[in-house]
């Protein structure tokens, strides 16, 4: 059975960093383009960053741009997200996502995951 697993989140002032971790198992991780989704409370999920299976390709949402990085480890079936010079606005949720292709995560977004992590909550204080 697949799992997506999160870890790394937590509580963090403005201007801080945390990196998330998302350990994949049951599917053959190298196959997947992975993504990372947040949903704050009253918000819908947002597509926060995807990469490619090889991790040549990546994407961001423009509100993180220049702040957040994704990254793979396919040896170590693993995805990260280093997330720096965090904002209130970064408070939420986060998931982690598996996608069976790179256009699937970044057009269909949401509609083209088909399996998820159960999340791990980012906190920002200002």
């Amino acid at each position: 059975q697949v799992q997506l697993v999160e870890s790394g989140g937590g509580l963090v002032q403005a201007g801080g960093s945390l990196r998330l971790s998302c350990a994949a198992s049951g599917l053959t991780f190298s196959r997947y383009a992975m993504g990372w989704f947040r949903q704050a409370p009253g918000k819908e999920r947002e597509l926060v960053a995807a990469v490619n299976w090889s991790g040549v390709y990546t994407s961001y949402a423009d509100s993180v741009k220049g702040r957040f990085t994704i990254s793979r480890d396919n040896a170590k079936n693993t995805v990260y997200l280093q997330m720096n010079s965090l904002k209130p606005e970064d408070t939420a949720t986060y998931y982690c996502a598996a996608s069976p292709s790179y256009q699937s995560i970044t057009i269909r977004k949401n509609e083209g995951i088909d399996y998820w992590g159960q999340g791990t909550q980012v906190t920002v204080s200002s």
